[in-house]
C-alpha cells in the first residue's frame, strides 16, 4: 500500500509529543520511574491487513522502561502467570526456530523464546520472588503506544456455559454450525433463513437464539448434553462479514441506558423480547463456526484461544495480532468493573472481531455466570508494556514508519 511521505512527516512528530507528555506525567505519579531510550514501532501494514472501525490508521510506539515503573509489579502474584507463560512456550515449542513472531518479526523469532521457556519451567508453584527474578533476568519492559494517545481501551470476555443436544427436536432447535469446507459470505440473517439448512453441519442444537448469538460473540463455550455430559465448542472460521457491535445500536435506540450498557444487560433485553430480538441480532452479519475441543477424548481444562492452548482465566488475553503478536506477555495497567486497580502480568494468547489496535486488549474472566460478572461489565482505559526477550531488545532498533488501515 503506497505511502505519502509528506504524511509521515506530519504524523511522526505526534508519536513524539504523546510519549513526552506520557513520560512527565509518569515521572510525577511516580519518582522511580526511569525511560531509558525512546523507541517507535509500527508495523507496515499490506492490503490484507484488517479493517480498523474507528480510524482509518493506527501506529505501534514501543518505549523503553524498567520493572521498576510498571504500575503495580510488587503487588502481583506473579508466579500465577507462569503456567499461562508455559502455555506459549507450548506454542512456540511446535515452531521452527526461525518463525517470526509479528509480521516483521519485532519481537524476534521461536528461537530468541526458548532460553525464557526454558528458565520458567524451572520456576516453583507460588514462587513469586522466583518468578520476578526469572522475568527481569530476561525480558525488557517496554510501554506499548498509540500514535497520539496515552491509553486504550480494555473490555472482557468469559466462556458461557449452555444447554445442547446432539439431536434436534423438543426444545433444541437452534444449531451450531461446523464451518463449511469452502468459505461462505452468508450473512447471519441469511444463515437464520436457512442457507446452510440441510448441508450436514449441525454440530449441536441448542434451546435459545439468544444463548447462541452470546456463545458466538464470545468464540467458545462449555455445553452441557442432554445426557448429563459436557463438551466445549471453540471457534473453527467466520462467514466473512465484518463484525457489528448491537450494544452499541440498542443504546443508540433508547432500548439500553448507556450507563447500564454490559452484556448481561443486553442478554437479558434479548430474551425478554424474543419477537424483536432476531432482528436486532441479525444487526451483526458477522456468524461464527464452532468444533467441539474435546471430540479426539477428554474435557479440555479450558477453552482454546487462537494461539491454540488453553486460556488462563484472568491471565490470558485478547490482542490484535496486526500489532501485538500471540504468545508474548505484557504487563497490564487498568482497572476493574469495580473500579479497582487491575495491575498484572497476562499473555496474549488470543484474538477477537472487535479487538482492533495496538493498544486495545480483550480479558479472559472464565467460564459461567461469577465471569459473566466481570466481563460483562469491564470497559477500562488503561496501557500495557510488552516484555520483549533481552536478546531481541539488545539487537533492536525501533525506527518510524506508519501502519495505514483503510476504512
Amino acid at each position: 500500500m503506497a505511502k505519502k511521505p509528506a504524511a509521515k512527516r506530519r504524523k511522526a512528530p505526534a508519536i513524539g509529543r504523546a510519549a513526552a507528555r506520557l513520560r512527565i506525567r509518569l515521572r510525577r505519579e511516580r519518582n522511580s520511574l526511569a525511560l531509558a531510550s525512546l523507541g517507535v514501532l509500527m508495523l507496515l501494514a499490506s492490503c490484507a491487513t484488517p479493517r480498523v472501525a474507528e480510524t482509518p490508521s493506527h501506529s505501534l510506539a514501543l518505549v523503553a522502561t524498567d520493572f521498576a515503573a510498571l504500575p503495580g509489579w510488587n503487588a502481583d502474584h506473579l508466579a500465577e502467570a507462569i503456567p499461562a507463560f508455559n502455555n506459549s512456550c507450548a506454542a512456540f515449542a511446535r515452531w521452527p526456530d526461525d518463525k517470526p513472531l509479528g509480521g516483521d518479526a519485532y519481537a524476534g523469532h521461536a528461537a530468541d523464546w526458548r532460553p525464557a521457556c526454558a528458565a520458567a519451567a524451572l520456576v516453583q508453584p507460588g514462587d513469586d520472588t522466583a518468578a520476578a527474578r526469572f522475568l527481569a533476568a530476561y525480558f525488557q519492559p517496554y510501554l506499548a503506544l498509540d500514535r497520539g494517545a496515552e491509553t486504550g481501551l480494555f473490555t472482557g470476555y468469559y466462556e458461557t456455559e449452555v444447554e445442547g443436544s446432539r439431536k434436534p427436536g423438543g426444545l433444541y432447535t437452534v444449531p451450531l454450525y461446523r464451518a463449511p469446507a469452502a468459505p461462505v459470505s452468508f450473512t447471519r440473517a441469511e444463515i437464520d433463513a436457512g442457507a446452510l439448512k440441510g448441508k450436514g453441519l449441525e454440530l449441536i442444537w441448542l434451546k435459545d437464539p439468544v444463548d447462541a448469538f452470546i456463545l458466538q460473540i464470545q468464540g467458545s463455550g462449555l455445553v452441557k448434553l442432554t445426557d448429563g455430559s459436557l463438551t466445549r465448542v471453540g471457534y473453527a472460521g467466520n462467514n466473512g462479514q465484518d463484525f457489528v457491535g448491537v450494544a452499541k445500536l440498542m443504546i443508540q435506540a433508547g432500548l439500553i441506558p448507556k450507563d447500564q450498557a454490559s452484556m448481561q444487560s443486553v442478554r437479558a433485553w434479548l430474551k425478554a423480547h424474543p419477537a424483536e430480538a432476531k432482528g436486532w441480532m441479525e444487526k451483526n452479519p458477522r456468524f461464527i463456526f464452532f468444533r467441539e475441543l474435546d471430540a479426539s477424548g477428554g474435557l479440555p481444562p479450558g477453552p482454546a484461544g487462537a494461539l491454540g492452548v488453553t486460556l488462563t482465566p484472568t491471565r490470558s488475553m485478547a490482542v490484535d495480532p496486526g500489532f501485538l503478536p500471540l504468545g508474548v506477555p505484557v504487563w497490564l495497567d487498568t482497572r476493574s468493573p469495580d473500579g479497582t486497580p487491575l495491575q498484572r502480568l497476562m499473555l496474549a494468547q488470543d484474538v477477537g472481531s472487535a479487538i482492533k489496535g495496538p493498544v486495545r486488549g480483550d480479558l479472559f474472566w472464565g467460564t459461567g455466570e461469577p465471569a459473566l460478572d466481570f466481563a460483562g461489565r469491564m470497559k477500562s482505559g488503561g496501557r500495557y508494556y510488552v516484555l520483549l526477550p533481552k536478546a531481541v531488545a539488545a539487537r533492536s532498533t525501533f525506527t518510524v514508519t506508519e501502519l495505514n488501515t483503510d476504512q
